[in-house]
């Protein structure tokens, strides 16, 4: 890789190449990655679905009932898109994977409207009423 290569343009290329997805996307996948990695007991490489389950977390977390709509305008609707997104991030040299790891790891690891909706609960802090 070339030293003048920074993460941005390398980001650039991708956009570039892929228009499917917001440069807010990739960035928001990047922090999830981290969000997701730290949290594990022991650093390692993290698999597909593993990556998706701590995707939807750090949504929740990050717009609480609003991670679906959000995703939606980045054009995300299923978790097949997190592996469109992190096959192109592996392809631009941000991200790395194991010979183990398929783009179809990420295939159906959860329905969008039952985890951002159905399942979504708003907890109140009764003390506070």
């Amino acid at each position: 890789m070339s030293e003048d290569l920074t993460p941005e343009i390398m980001l650039d290329s991708i956009l570039e190449q892929d228009k499917r997805y917001s440069r807010l996307a990739y960035c928001f996948m990047m922090d999830a990655l981290n969000y997701t990695t730290t949290r594990m007991p022991v650093r390692r490489h993290i698999t597909g679905q593993e990556l998706s389950m701590g995707i939807r977390n750090y949504a929740i977390q990050q717009f609480g009932i609003a991670a679906r709509l959000v995703f939606e305008q980045w054009g995300i609707t299923e978790t097949r898109h997190f592996g469109d997104m992190v096959f192109n991030l592996i392809d631009g040299g941000l991200m790395r994977k194991t010979d183990e790891d398929s783009i179809a790891d990420f295939n159906e690891v959860f329905d969008f409207e039952s985890e951002f909706e159905a399942k979504y609960r708003i907890l109140i802090d009764k003390t506070q009423l």
